[in-house]
C-alpha cells in the first residue's frame, strides 16, 4: 500500500477511535500497531507492541513524571493547597473579587509544588469553589477561574509537560523550567487583571468579604513555610547543581511526605489516598506515552514526519507565518485532544521544522506549552472544565465554559506577546549555565 495513504488512514482511524470515546493512549496505540502491521507485517508489529511498553516504563528519564505527580499528591492531601487559599483570603478577601484573587494566588502557589494542570484544578475546586459559593460569587465565573488557574500547573515549574518536551527534544529541562517562570507570573497578573475588570463591570457577582486583622494575615503567612521550603529546595537544588531533575523529583516527593508526617497532616489514610491518586494519574500518563510512541514508530516508517517537516519549512509564508499556522493548529487540536497527547503527537513533527527555521528550542517549548494549556479550558473538550464539572456537578458545563472566556482572551494576548518578544521568556534561562 502507498505509505502516504496508510499514514492518512492511520490519522483517520485514530481520530475515529477518539470520537467513539476510546481512551487517547489506546486509540494512538491501535492506530500505530495497525498501520505498522499493514506496512511491515503482523509479526514485526507484535514485536513492537511487546517492546515499547517495557522500554517506556523502564526509561529513567521518564521517572521524573510519577515522582513530581506523587509530590503534588502528598502536597494536596497534606492540606498545603488549603493553606495557600487561606493566606490569600486573609490578605485579599475584604476586597471586591478578593476570594477570586486568593484563588489565583493559591493556584500559582500550588503549581510551584505540583506539575499537573488537572491536579491543580481538581484540588482548588474542592478548596476554593465552596468558599466562593458561600460568599455569593457567580458560580460559572468561579469555576472558569479555577479551570484557568489550573493551567498554571503546566507552566510554572516543576511541569510534567515541560519535562516531556525536554526529553523528546533533548532540550535542557532546567532552562525550560527557568523559561516558564516569567510567563507563569504574567499569567498570574493577567488573571488578576481579569478579576479586577469583572469585579468593576459586575460588582454584584463578586461581593466583598470580611476584613482580616494583621495578626491573622501574618499567621496565615507563617503556615506557608512548607510550600516555600519545598519550592526553594527542589528548584534551588536543581539550579545549585545539587541534583538532577530526576533526582529533584524523587527528593521533592520524599520531602513532601516527611514534612506532611512531621506536621501531623499525613497519616496512613492520607498517604494511602495520595499513593493511589498518584498511581492512577501516572498510569494514565504512561498509557498515553506508550500509545504515542507506537504511533510515532508507525509515522516514522511511513516517512510522514520527514515529509511534513519539508512542507512546513518550505511554505511561502515566512518563519513567523509557519509559527502562526502551528499555533492555530494547536488551538484546533486542543478542542479534541488533551495536552499530553498533543505534545507527544505533534512535537516530533513541528520541532525539527522550527529548528530549521531558526527558532530557539527553549523559547519554542514555552510557546508550545502555552498553546496546549489553552486546550485545557477551550470547548468542546477542555479537560480542566470536565474535571471541575465532575466534582461540582450542579455547575453546568456551559456556565463553566462561559466563565473561562475572559481568561482564554488574556491567554491569547499573552501568547502573542511572547511570540513577538522572545526575550521575555529567554532572559532568565540565559542566566542558567
Amino acid at each position: 500500500m502507498d505509505r502516504d495513504l496508510v499514514a492518512l488512514l492511520g490519522f483517520v482511524g485514530m481520530f475515529a477511535l477518539m470520537a467513539v470515546r476510546v481512551p487517547i493512549g489506546v486509540a494512538m496505540g491501535i492506530a500505530g500497531i495497525g498501520g505498522f502491521a499493514a506496512l511491515t507485517g503482523l509479526s514485526p508489529a507484535l514485536n513492537l507492541l511487546g517492546n515499547v511498553p517495557l522500554s517506556v516504563v523502564t526509561d529513567y528519564n521518564l521517572s521524573v513524571i510519577p515522582m513530581f505527580i506523587l509530590m503534588g499528591a502528598f502536597a494536596s492531601h497534606s492540606g498545603m493547597s488549603t493553606e495557600l487559599f487561606v493566606a490569600g483570603r486573609a490578605w485579599f478577601g475584604h476586597r471586591r473579587g478578593g476570594l477570586a484573587l486568593a484563588t489565583v494566588a493559591a493556584c500559582g502557589g500550588f503549581s510551584a509544588i505540583n506539575g499537573s494542570s488537572v491536579a491543580t484544578a481538581a484540588t482548588m475546586t474542592q478548596v476554593a469553589l465552596p468558599e466562593m459559593r458561600r460568599a455569593g460569587y457567580d458560580q460559572g465565573f468561579s469555576a472558569g477561574l479555577i479551570a484557568a488557574g489550573g493551567t498554571l500547573g503546566i507552566m510554572i515549574p516543576p511541569s510534567v509537560i515541560m519535562v516531556l518536551y525536554g526529553i523528546m527534544t533533548e532540550t535542557d529541562i532546567t532552562k525550560l523550567f527557568a523559561a516558564g517562570i516569567v510567563p507563569g507570573i504574567m499569567a498570574l497578573l493577567f488573571y488578576s487583571a481579569v478579576v479586577g475588570v469583572m469585579s468593576w463591570v459586575r460588582p454584584d457577582s463578586m461581593p466583598r468579604g470580611a476584613r482580616h486583622g494583621w495578626g491573622e494575615r501574618m499567621a496565615s503567612l507563617r503556615e506557608l513555610w512548607a510550600v516555600l521550603l519545598l519550592f526553594v529546595f527542589v528548584l534551588g537544588g536543581i539550579y545549585g547543581g545539587l541534583f538532577t531533575v530526576q533526582e529533584a523529583a524523587g527528593v521533592g516527593a520524599v520531602g513532601t511526605l516527611v514534612i506532611g508526617v512531621v506536621r501531623g497532616r499525613l497519616r496512613w489514610p492520607q498517604i494511602k489516598a495520595a499513593l493511589i491518586s498518584a498511581l492512577r494519574v501516572s498510569s494514565a500518563i504512561m498509557l498515553i506515552v506508550v500509545g504515542a510512541y507506537l504511533f510515532g514508530y508507525f509515522l516514522t516508517i511511513t516517512q510522514f514526519t520527514q515529509k511534513a517537516v519539508e512542507i512546513l519549512v518550505h511554505l511561502p509564508v515566512g518563519a513567523y507565518g509557519v509559527l502562526a499556522l502551528i499555533m492555530v493548529g494547536y488551538l484546533i487540536l486542543g478542542a479534541v485532544m488533551d495536552e499530553l497527547a498533543m505534545i507527544l503527537l505533534t512535537v516530533p513533527i513541528v520541532f525539527p521544522a522550527m529548528m530549521q527555521l531558526g527558532f530557539d528550542p527553549v523559547w519554542f517549548g514555552v510557546i508550545v506549552v502555552m498553546a496546549v494549556t489553552l486546550g485545557m479550558i477551550c470547548p468542546p473538550v477542555g479537560m480542566n472544565v470536565f474535571v471541575i464539572n465532575s466534582i461540582a456537578r450542579d455547575v453546568p458545563l456551559g456556565a463553566i465554559y462561559r466563565g473561562t472566556m475572559p481568561f482564554i482572551a488574556v491567554d491569547l494576548l499573552r501568547l502573542v506577546i511572547l511570540c513577538a518578544f522572545p526575550a521575555i521568556s529567554l532572559w532568565l534561562p540565559n542566566m542558567v549555565r
